[in-house]
């Protein structure tokens, strides 16, 4: 089935990947209502009612939806598991789309929105999500948000650093302070900002728009590394 860019009238967005949990909801191209929950252990709990909360308060019954919209990764694997699930289990029962959107490409588009002055060619962006002690989850990006080194799992020590940044470089994502002792031939600016729910919201049209939807069946997290689960003795 085609879908046509400017049909899109109501669209629920989810975000359980990182520490703040962003459910949204939009209406003809706009955020038209959000809710946020910034305990990360409680992501489980928080979004079911925030999408009631969202609904009842926008007078909207569900089966209105015309997409759902999940963060895919990468970022915690609980917050991923339980935002997916939920987008999942929306989009099979109304039969609606579900459009899967990437964290990495959120926060690079976010520092194009931030530093937009400033992103003049040769420049790269790379986002990065920690992944615990000298870990990180990472992308590097053009500005114009084409990937340039795709999304993996990264171990970052000077030899990586150096691998990795041959031009004026920004930053962005709650990885970047494990950068920062590193030294580099080329100029690294370090940005505070983080996607917005209007981000997630513009990419989310842009698949719409392109045809670019999740196979329910098949659609899973991307942790970017294996998850290890210690069996109990």
């Amino acid at each position: 089935m085609q879908y046509n860019f400017y049909d899109l009238a109501k669209l629920l967005i989810i975000d359980t990947a990182l520490e703040e949990a962003i459910v949204a909801l939009s209406k003809d191209g706009k955020i038209i209502a959000e809710l946020k929950n910034k305990e990360t252990h409680s992501h489980a709990s928080f979004i079911q009612v925030a999408i009631a909360n969202l609904l009842t308060e926008q007078q909207m019954a569900i089966g209105e939806l015309d997409a759902i919209a999940v963060t895919l990764g990468p970022g915690s694997y609980t917050g991923l598991r339980v935002g997916l699930a939920t987008a999942k289990g929306i989009a099979y029962t109304l039969q609606k789309p579900l459009i899967g959107l990437s964290t990495l490409s959120a926060l690079a588009t976010a520092a194009i929105q931030v530093a937009p002055n400033t992103l003049e060619p040769p420049v790269q962006i790379f986002a990065m999500i920690d992944a615990r002690r000298m870990e990180v989850f990472g992308a590097i990006f053009d500005a114009s948000c084409s990937p340039l080194v795709q999304e993996q799992a990264m171990l970052l020590d000077q030899a990586k650093w150096d691998s990795l940044i041959h031009q004026s470089t920004f930053c962005i994502g709650n990885g970047l302070e494990k950068t920062k002792a590193f030294s580099s031939a080329h100029k690294v600016t370090y940005l505070e900002g983080h996607y917005t729910s209007q981000i997630l919201l513009e990419m989310a049209m842009a698949k719409w728009s392109a045809g670019q939807f999740e196979d329910l069946a098949y659609a899973g997290p991307n942790y970017l590394k294996e998850v290890y689960i210690l069996q109990h003795k």
